[in-house]
């Protein structure tokens, strides 16, 4: 079993309540638009840290970080990339990768959009976390932590707040 805590587009911004909620998990995976190594140094020093870069993120995140990232926990194989789109609406080249690599679970970012939704005709969850950092046009700030155990995903809670509130 394992516990794992989903981020993206956080844009050099590590609100506090990011960390009480991700407290108890046991690993932490970032679909990109990190902001600068800083965060992502911040981020790793915390948790465990899995990542890919985003199209906002600098050199020196990119020589960190890559573009897709493929990995195996418990039962389930995992491809995470940063702009790919959701079912119905995938980028050609990740939807290739999707056919060819069959992940079970496929996790993105950049649209600052909350998804969790099952692809049916692939046979994966997607997850785009939404944005936990405070620049873009979102309205909501969000975040996912879930359990994996063997092949099911199951304890999903979402975070939110709104961008506005200032409770941060």
């Amino acid at each position: 079993m394992l516990k794992i805590g989903i981020l993206s587009d956080t844009h050099c911004t590590l609100i506090p309540q990011l960390f009480n909620f991700f407290k108890d998990v046991d690993e932490l995976w970032h679909a990109g638009d990190i902001g600068n190594i800083e965060t992502a140094d911040a981020l790793a020093n915390f948790k465990p840290l899995r990542a890919v870069h985003g199209n906002i993120d600098d050199h020196v995140v990119r020589m960190q970080y890559p573009e897709d990232l493929f990995f195996h926990v418990e039962d389930v194989d995992v491809y995470m990339t940063h702009i790919g789109g959701y079912p119905g609406h995938y980028m050609p080249e990740v939807k290739y990768i999707l056919e060819e690599k069959k992940p079970d679970l496929y996790i993105c970012g950049h649209s600052h959009i909350l998804k969790v939704i099952y692809d049916k005709k692939l046979n994966l969850l997607h997850i785009n976390p939404g944005a936990a950092g405070n620049s873009g046009f979102h309205k909501q700030i969000t975040f996912i932590r879930m359990v994996i155990d063997g092949k099911t995903f199951k304890d999903t809670e979402i975070f939110q707040l709104d961008r506005n509130s200032r409770s941060y």
